[in-house]
């Protein structure tokens, strides 16, 4: 285990006069002498002066301000990257900013946990880019190497986690203002207050950071603004954000696409793993892990949790636990994204034989899976309803489960409002938005999203499937402990639809043939 704290060599106490915050200090000392802190702060080579080149996400992320700006003239808007988490004592998860503050700020990575966005109210069409803000960045700068804290602070000392972008670069890199996080409460108290008594009203992006959220809650209580009203305004601010993201621009695109290809790469590492995962009792974790590895090479981290569920398994929608045997005769289904260092993640899913062949069963029930989403595919076209490509998918499924016998009425009533027979196996939409966030634009307005129209720049998912559980009655045998999902990332053009992951072989015969190629399962 990697040291996680510094000690101290301060006079004894008992137990009972020492607080709890500084009890993770037992465990090592550190010296705390004059001359101690002098070697240390000195001999340290100088830091180059160079500044970084505007990068090329500084005018992508300038106009989403712009964007952001029009809609809420005369306002103060606070944007939270979001703290460190704690994931187990006083070790954190690594950062990850909040989706929202990435996209406005173009910052991805690790970078700068507790910043936060400020967008200064200007006068209507003077602020930046002919706006109606001034946005400037408060964040924690990593303290100077003649500072105690550079190496006693475990969690932001240079010493301990490393060099952070200054100020300066900061700047360069985003073309955005920068200051410093101690300045943040007086930029967001500053003649703050109902508007009808001339204050400035603030929205905030809630439940981000809590420090935040009480230095705006405080300044509303001391101006005696309406808590509950403030708590709608803020709402919208993070409807805004979310609908922002519904189009994506050619920066994002380019993102999504690095996202999918890196993907694909990991996939491929799955079925080199795959002999190894059968003869290993907890074989779904070879898979995970096997992905996992991609995904860290390649990009930042996984976009979400990855569900490598074989067999049985494959039936139970969120299935992250991977803890399973991989069967030779099982079907794996494999749901995985990576995340970009961008924080654009893909999400592709593919059912795959273990053995590398599918049974007369397990065909049957991938064939009416891809048929479906190769229906809802056709069905995608700017200017329909979003939903119309869910309904085109989940036609085909209702016709094939007819087909089979499995549904209790007719097809016509089993599609209708009231019937929906066929959600006992196919019980998700077939399709969600896509980006930053694996569902993206989650809080974007129902007629924006549901009822909204398929336009170009949009990034969705197709994702139909069938999952037959080994305990239901209502199917025949045969078909129990079958799951099968297919899905595919989207961009929508003028010209139609573009599958992003058309490389990973979808037809059953073609993804045979794929991992022919890879790996031979009987060793021959």
């Amino acid at each position: 285990m990697t040291p996680t704290g510094t000690g101290s060599d301060a006079t004894p106490v008992t137990p009972e006069e020492q607080p709890l915050s500084s009890r993770n200090e037992n465990r090592s000392q550190r010296p705390d002498s004059d001359a101690f802190k002098a070697f240390m702060s000195s001999s340290w080579a100088a830091k180059g002066t160079d500044l970084p080149a505007e990068a090329e996400v500084a005018r992508y992320a300038a106009q989403r301000r712009l964007k952001i700006s029009r809609q809420f003239p005369g306002e103060r808007l606070v944007i939270p990257a979001g703290p460190l988490k704690v994931r187990s004592n006083d070790t954190d998860y690594r950062f990850r900013p909040h989706s929202g503050f990435a996209h406005l700020t173009g910052l991805g990575l690790d970078h700068e946990p507790d910043a936060v966005l400020v967008m200064e109210p200007a006068e209507e069409g003077k602020g930046d880019d002919g706006g109606n803000h001034h946005a400037t960045l408060y964040f924690r700068e990593l303290a100077g190497r003649d500072s105690a804290e550079f190496y006693a602070n475990a969690r932001y000392g240079e010493f301990w986690i490393g060099s952070r972008l200054s100020r300066a670069e900061v700047r360069a890199l985003l073309v955005l203002e920068t200051a410093d996080l101690a300045d943040l409460e007086a930029a967001i108290t500053k003649d703050a207050g109902a508007v009808e008594i001339g204050g400035i009203r603030i929205r905030l992006l809630r439940e981000v950071d809590l420090n935040a959220d009480a230095l705006v809650d405080t300044s509303r209580i001391n101006t005696s603004v309406d808590l509950e009203a403030s708590d709608e305004l803020d709402a919208k601010l993070a409807e805004a954000l979310s609908e922002l993201r519904l189009i994506k621009d050619d920066w994002e695109i380019a993102q999504m696409r690095k996202a999918v290809e890196a993907t694909v790469n990991g996939f491929h590492e799955v079925v080199k793993e795959l002999p190894r995962a059968i003869t290993h009792p907890r074989g779904e974790r070879v898979v995970e892990g096997a992905f996992f590895a991609r995904a860290r090479e390649e990009g930042n981290d996984l976009g979400y949790d990855t569900i490598a569920a074989s067999g049985n398994n494959a039936t139970i929608l969120h299935w992250i636990r991977n803890n399973g045997q991989v069967g030779a005769e099982d079907l794996l289904l494999l749901d995985a994204g990576v995340e970009a260092d961008s924080l654009y993640t893909a999400d592709i899913t593919r059912t795959l034989p273990v053995n590398g062949k599918y049974s007369e069963i397990q065909r049957r029930v991938y064939q009416a899976v891809l048929d479906a989403a190769d229906a809802g595919f056709a069905a995608a076209k700017v200017g329909v309803k979003f939903r119309e490509v869910h309904a085109a998918a989940v036609a085909v499924l209702a016709e094939r489960l007819d087909e089979w016998g499995f549904l209790p009425v007719p097809l016509e009533e089993a599609l209708s409002p009231e019937g929906q027979h066929h959600r006992r196996w196919m019980p998700h939409g077939t399709s969600h938005h896509l980006g930053m966030d694996v569902h993206d634009c989650a809080q974007a307005k129902r007629e924006l999203y549901l009822d909204g129209t398929l336009t170009e720049g949009m990034v969705f998912t197709i994702e139909p499937g069938l999952y037959f559980k080994d305990e239901d009655l209502a199917v025949p045998e045969e078909y129990r402990g079958i799951g099968v999902r297919i899905e595919d990332d989207i961009l929508m053009t003028a010209d139609g639809p573009v599958n992003l992951s058309s490389a990973l072989p979808r037809e059953p015969d073609d993804v045979e043939a794929w991992m022919e190629g890879i790996y031979s399962p009987t060793g021959e």
